[in-house]
């Protein structure tokens, strides 16, 4: 029986997707889940996302502000930190090496060089 592993490996991702998302500047929750959905990610629901978001915020990564709106409810806007950027940088290239070295043994009989 084939099992969609995505929802998987999302999980481990998702901090480094989401910080990715703010690259450009600032956002609130529903942009970066329509961004990662349109990316090809699949719908992230807001009980995924948000402790993610929180995550981030507490550990300095990301600050966050609210705004009241003029209709409808107010949004919690988001935005990378410079030690957000610093660890943007860091995990991205952490990945690259990641996906590489899965890419090579997909590709490769016995995952040999």
């Amino acid at each position: 029986m084939a099992t969609d592993r995505r929802a998987s490996w999302l999980k481990g991702v998702l901090d480094l997707l989401v910080l990715s998302c703010l690259t450009e500047g600032e956002s609130y929750g529903y942009a970066i889940a329509h961004t990662l959905d349109a990316a090809g990610l699949g719908h992230i629901k807001g009980g995924t996302l948000y402790p993610v978001l929180n995550r981030l915020e507490e550990a300095g990564l990301v600050r966050a502000e609210f705004r009241a709106a003029v209709r409808g409810p107010g949004r919690r806007y988001y935005r990378l930190t410079d030690e957000g950027r610093a660890t943007l940088r860091h995990q991205s290239a952490q990945w690259e090496t990641f996906q590489d070295s899965v890419r090579r043994v997909l590709t490769t009989p016995g995952g040999e060089r």
